[in-house]
């Protein structure tokens, strides 16, 4: 007996061994999910599908708390409306706490980027007139139009398979640089994805796993069915002023419809609306929002706690970014109750088939006009460039660039 004992209780320990490497752990409680999330949040620079990345290897497979393909399913309903890193956090509290989970790991998240964006945004307006703060500035003009060209790049590369595709957007780049309402080109351009169809428009037979993207930037490059009700809702907004606090959060509830497809493909819409519309803020201004909400390791779309700061102070910014993600807090919380319902149908496909080219035309359309603006010199044009090649090329974190492009300003190498 006692040496059947001995022969069987390593045996017994190995199997123990075994099946717990093979079984979920036990789900984080709700402080330490939280405290994850603010963890991802104030390291997750390099992009949201970087920031995913670090999310499935610390919830699927160190923590084992949501499986791998539980853990998809939420990154492709987070692809619908909004930010989908956000979306993500989102996603999996819900799957481990519910609402309360969902709401805590989202607000968590985005925390660290909001925190830093108003001290960035004080800083900005308070003290931009100092000619030192001015010089460094100017540096981050030119790179924030390699940054918008490379996210630009790095969709068309994939969407643009067919000579319809690179018609479509070449036809609503001309519409943008005109100032034609997005609503119009993007209605436009879904239409004849129904039209001519899924196949005519892209060759892409598959698609690489997005949790694992290497060479994804700063927002994602999927537009879901989000896009058709979101910019079907979307109106124009009234003239330039100061408005109340319900008026600021109107207009970024209404720009939050139209929230798809990551921070790079609504900088489109921000620009229209903040600088062509509202007035709120000037093109520079605009650019340098650009370039502060990159100095974040949060999504990009933090660029309307900078305009909401500009419009009415730290109330402000809260307001319209609180307004700006409500829409999509909103959904992705009715999509984590009913998400295994949902399925994916052929004529959503071939109208955002459709949707693709014409947002990339839109990208194209606001680095030309924010260039015409901010590449002032053959430097700041030879600096563009230089930063194309740093992303596109060598894969370089956008922060690092943002850096060097400060850097430049300050020793007056730029514009």
């Amino acid at each position: 007996m006692i040496q059947s004992g001995c022969v069987q209780s390593p045996l017994m320990e190995e199997s123990a061994v075994v099946s717990e490497a093979l079984s979920p752990n036990r789900p984080p409680s709700l402080r330490s999910l939280a405290l994850a999330f603010l963890k991802l949040g104030a390291i997750g620079f390099g992009g949201g599908m970087a920031i995913i990345a670090l999310m499935e290897d610390e919830f699927v497979r160190k923590r084992r708390a949501i499986d791998s393909d539980e853990f998809l399913h939420g990154l492709g309903l987070s692809q619908v409306l909004g930010p989908f890193a956000v979306n993500t956090a989102l996603f999996t509290g819900y799957r481990l706490y519910g609402a309360v989970g969902g709401l805590v790991s989202a607000c968590l998240f985005i925390a660290p980027s909001l925190v830093l964006v108003l001290v960035l945004s004080w800083l900005y307006f308070e003290y931009h007139a100092v000619p030192a703060l001015q010089n460094t500035v100017a540096g981050l003009g030119p790179i924030v139009i390699g940054l918008i060209l490379s996210a630009g790049w790095s969709m068309g590369r994939k969407a643009l398979r067919s000579w319809l595709a690179f018609a479509l957007c070449t036809a609503a780049t001309v519409a943008g640089l005109y100032k034609v309402n997005p609503v119009y080109v993007l209605a436009a351009s879904g239409v004849l994805g129904l039209v001519l169809g899924h196949q005519k428009l892209s060759a892409r037979t598959t698609q690489q796993n997005p949790a694992i993207a290497p060479d994804a930037h700063r927002e994602e490059q999927k537009l879901p069915f989000g896009a058709v009700l979101g910019f079907l809702g979307f109106q124009g907004m009234t003239a330039a002023g100061r408005f109340s606090l319900a008026q600021l959060g109107l207009t970024f509830l209404k720009v939050g419809l139209v929230f798809f497809g990551g921070g790079f493909v609504l900088i489109p819409v921000l620009h229209q609306t903040l600088v062509l519309h509202q007035g709120w803020l000037t093109a520079q201004e605009f650019i340098d929002g650009v370039a502060i909400s990159n100095l974040t390791p949060g999504p990009i779309s933090v660029l309307a706690t900078f305009a909401g700061y500009r419009v009415q102070g730290i109330s402000g910014a809260l307001v319209a970014t609180l307004a700006l993600y409500l829409p999509a807090i909103v959904l992705m919380l009715i999509l984590c109750y009913q998400y295994e319902r949902l399925k994916d149908r052929t004529e959503v496909q071939a109208f955002l088939t459709g949707i693709v080219p014409a947002v990339i035309g839109l990208i194209l359309s606001t680095a030309i006009l924010l260039g015409a603006t901010t590449l002032l010199s053959w430097r700041s044009y030879a600096f563009a460039l230089f930063t194309l090649l740093l992303l596109i090329k060598w894969k370089v974190p956008p922060v690092w660039v943002l850096a060097l492009g400060a850097a430049a300003g300050t020793m007056k190498l730029l514009p």
